[in-house]
């Protein structure tokens, strides 16, 4: 963690603001670790799980493409390109319970901001970081926490998130293209 810190203190002070992507395994504390940087930095978070797939947007062809089942184009065209404009922007988070639009968050510009979550390195949106972190996780431990936290989702998560997961980490190679691989243990 203080190596992280370090790096993102480093690039702050070269640039004045950044942009950093928490990408991972599900349950590898990818949050966990966001929060911890939010107490360390002025800075705002930004969860991948709020661009969910509207349902129209969940056609076949694209929950079967690597990293496909989040709505990247939206991501780009509400946060990530007003982001790398320096301006303020707002954003209605996806819920997937109700399959509605929540209450509208609205972004000001903070030193740093924290992209967080499983497909957050997609190819189409990576080049709108600063700087990128592999959450990594073995299989126990992952298991143990989802079987904590998702005590009613356990088989989704082995028979559907996690493979869909792997596929795009695997297609893209998404942990080597990370500056920092964090976990794993």
């Amino acid at each position: 963690m203080t190596d992280i810190i370090m790096e993102i203190d480093r690039l702050l002070s070269a640039k004045g603001s950044m942009v950093l992507a928490i990408e991972g395994r599900c349950a590898s504390g990818k949050t966990t670790l966001a929060n911890k940087l939010n107490e360390v930095f002025v800075s705002r978070i930004i969860h991948i799980d709020d661009f969910f797939l509207q349902p129209y947007q969940r056609t076949e062809e694209r929950l079967s493409e690597p990293g496909g089942n989040f709505d990247r184009e939206r991501l780009k065209s509400e946060v990530l390109i007003p982001l790398s404009k320096g301006e303020e922007f707002s954003y209605r988070p996806f819920v997937c319970n109700t399959m509605s639009f929540g209450e509208e968050i609205h972004i000001t510009q903070t030193p740093l901001i924290i992209v967080e979550g499983s497909y957050s390195c997609h190819p189409d949106i990576y080049d709108y970081y600063d700087m990128s972190i592999f959450c990594d996780v073995d299989k126990g431990t992952q298991s143990e926490r989802i079987l904590q936290r998702n005590p009613d989702k356990v088989s989704d998560f082995i028979n559907k998130w996690i493979p869909m997961e792997e596929k795009y980490f695997e297609f893209f190679d998404i942990k080597n293209k990370c500056d920092i691989v964090y976990g794993g243990k």
